[in-house]
């Protein structure tokens, strides 16, 4: 009977086999799943673990966030895409694609986390690259009488929001005092962020002409946020800052009413945000440097619509020192 039974079964494999052929478009596509895996688990086995960072940076106000401090604290990247500058120069497309190792900032393997051994002298750094962590947002307290607080988010943008290529001059002093200024390169990226509520807050990541003094332990600065949206977005009524219509079409007699002024008038001004740096590891034979950041800047006002709300990002940074 069991032998019956199995004679059945391979007979039926058959014919299942005989009217549902397999074609070469499924077979193909497969192999590519497969060959994708295959490398994906490649790359994962040759990604270092990354190393604690000891962010010794000490307190400081921060702007209208007079309240926000960096405190020292120890701070653990535990991303497993934690590569160097090689590595990632080293690995192909293919080997990127889908693996979010593009959304990342190299790692110093080598190097000493003993700041003097980086001498001074007046510095071009290239390749500054900053990788957030977290980002929180600050909200008021639901109880009365409570303070605000910065409550964590849930990220819903993509893995596209590291800024990377930056350049700008960083000059060390004889004291280890430090001068840094951003001028060039991939310096903002657009981001949203949901509240536990539900609120989805959008902002953009930016440390735009960042100039920041201070001690090697400690440098901050501050830099400017760009408009969310250009002049030319047109809203939901087609009204916008240098297009569009002045006011709502459907009600032009009220287009002076203050509750309906803010919407009318779009505002695409820069504000402004700080940065406070801390180096964590130097190389001096290779010019590599990194460590860990904390910004707090404001969010999108909707051209002026609303009051921005004051996010604060914190993450890893990385940079290669020239002369």
């Amino acid at each position: 009977a069991r032998a019956g039974g199995i004679t059945s079964h391979l007979k039926l494999q058959v014919s299942v086999s005989l009217h549902y052929p397999i074609s070469s478009a499924t077979m193909a596509l497969s192999m590519r799943a497969a060959n994708k895996a295959g490398a994906a688990k490649a790359v994962r086995a040759s990604r270092p673990a990354r190393a604690a960072v000891v962010c010794k940076a000490q307190k400081a106000e921060f702007g209208r966030a007079a309240a926000a401090a960096l405190a020292a604290s120890t701070l653990l990247a535990g991303s497993a895409n934690a590569l160097t500058y090689d590595e990632l120069q080293g690995l192909t497309y293919l080997q990127v694609k889908g693996t979010g190792i593009a959304n990342t900032c190299p790692v110093i393997e080598k190097g000493s986390t003993n700041l003097k051994d980086l001498k001074a002298g007046a510095y071009k750094i290239e390749k500054f690259c900053m990788e957030p962590t977290s980002f929180t947002v600050k909200e008021e307290s639901q109880f009365k009488g409570g303070e605000s607080e910065f409550v964590r988010t849930k990220l819903m943008t993509r893995l596209t929001y590291t800024l990377d290529a930056m350049s700008g001059s960083f000059k060390v002093g004889g004291d280890g005092s430090v001068e840094f200024k951003e001028e060039d390169g991939i310096d903002y990226a657009p981001v949203t962020v949901q509240l536990p509520g539900g609120e989805r807050v959008a902002f953009l990541f930016t440390v735009k002409q960042l100039d920041a003094k201070g001690t090697l332990d400690s440098f901050a600065g501050d830099f400017l946020v760009p408009s969310y949206r250009g002049s030319s977005f047109l809203d939901p009524k087609g009204r916008g800052g240098s297009t569009g219509y002045d006011n709502a079409v459907a009600l032009p007699a009220r287009a002076d009413a203050e509750e309906l002024l803010k919407e009318n008038i779009k505002n695409t001004a820069a504000l402004k945000g700080t940065a406070v740096f801390s180096v964590a590891k130097v190389d001096p034979v290779t010019g590599e440097i990194a460590g860990v950041f904390e910004s707090i800047q404001p969010s999108d006002t909707d051209l002026g619509a609303k009051p921005p709300k004051d996010i604060k990002i914190t993450g890893l940074w990385y940079g290669q020192l020239s002369k």
